[in-house]
């Protein structure tokens, strides 16, 4: 028999239960712009996957900034601490995402910037 990593299984029955109930939703530029400029051009793979992460989070919490520091987020995506910290450094050059502590040892929190939702909506109310 196969093992599934993302499943529980109940005892009483022998269904698969899927493990995560809430659908993220992603926006079709991430997929079809950021993915092919940050991991193509850029070739920074740990920025796209740092970025899909703290999108997927932000989502979750209702787009409040997400509190992660290089570790945590090293730890949740699989990645060094460098590697989060370049990732982050090329996200935030390219204004994907912005980062506040209330003072120096203070946990992060990072606000997910979407230029590309707030300029479709400037352009509707312009019309």
């Amino acid at each position: 028999m196969r093992k599934v990593l993302s499943v529980y299984r109940y005892s009483m029955q022998n269904e698969v239960v899927p493990r995560f109930h809430q659908i993220v939703p992603i926006d079709d530029y991430v997929l079809d712009v950021l993915m092919r400029d940050i991991v193509g051009h850029d070739q920074q793979p740990a920025a796209f996957l740092v970025y899909l992460y703290l999108s997927g989070r932000a989502a979750r919490q209702r787009r409040q900034p997400v509190n992660a520091s290089l570790r945590m987020l090293a730890d949740e995506t699989g990645l060094s601490k460098s590697a989060v910290q370049s990732a982050l450094a090329t996200l935030h050059f390219r204004q994907l995402v912005k980062t506040s502590r209330s003072h120096r040892t203070a946990v992060p929190a990072h606000r997910v910037l979407r230029h590309w939702r707030s300029n479709r909506a400037r352009r509707r109310s312009a019309k």
